[in-house]
């Protein structure tokens, strides 16, 4: 069986989004480059990193990551990434609403679990088989991951920024050893491997 784990780029405050999240902004009301730009605009430094993200057999991911639609499904969202997404496998979204499968090109299927971390981990498992099960975000949701001792590896991106306010890793997450598995620097980001110890 594979590992869980979690990539998320963070400010040097531990923040993977600044305030006021929205359709326009999705990261807030920040300049996304502060916390991406590592992985496009040195992707070649960053490769090796950049390619783990997605390399799972399936992924889990919280509402707010999917999109800025709150509340009753009311529109026709289909993600922020375009018709292909990068997950080219089976996402499981954490919501309050239910929602039947949407399917999308290059293999990404999205479905919706309105019953929590834990049966979206059951069928994140039952879906990866031997593969590794990425929990993409946001912090919310890798928090409540690390907090019910759910992730076996975190893979943390510190890009030098201070944001000052928004989504912050390890919010609410109850004292806990990590073992530093990792660490790389590049031009733009400092790359730290933790496992549970």
């Amino acid at each position: 069986m594979g590992i869980v784990y979690s990539d998320i780029s963070v400010s040097a405050d531990g923040y993977a989004t600044g305030l006021n999240q929205r359709e326009e902004k999705p990261f807030g009301d920040i300049d996304d480059a502060w916390l991406h730009s590592w992985m496009f605009d040195a992707y070649e430094e960053n490769r090796e990193e950049a390619d783990a993200i997605t390399d799972s057999g399936a992924t889990i991911m919280g509402r707010n990551m999917f999109g800025p639609v709150r509340g009753e499904w009311d529109r026709d969202w289909r993600g922020w990434w375009g018709p292909n997404p990068p997950y080219h496998g089976p996402v499981f979204v954490l919501t309050h609403h239910a929602k039947g499968p949407i399917e999308m090109e290059g293999g990404t299927t999205f479905h919706f679990v309105t019953d929590g971390i834990a049966a979206a981990l059951e069928r994140a498992r039952a879906a990866a088989g031997e593969r590794n099960i990425s929990i993409a975000g946001g912090a919310r949701t890798v928090n409540q991951f690390l907090a019910a001792g759910l992730l076996d590896e975190l893979r943390l991106h510190i890009t030098p920024c201070i944001l000052g306010a928004g989504e912050r890793i390890f919010d609410g997450v109850p004292a806990q050893r990590l073992e530093r598995a990792s660490v790389r620097a590049t031009s733009l980001v400092t790359h730290i491997t933790y496992r549970r110890a």
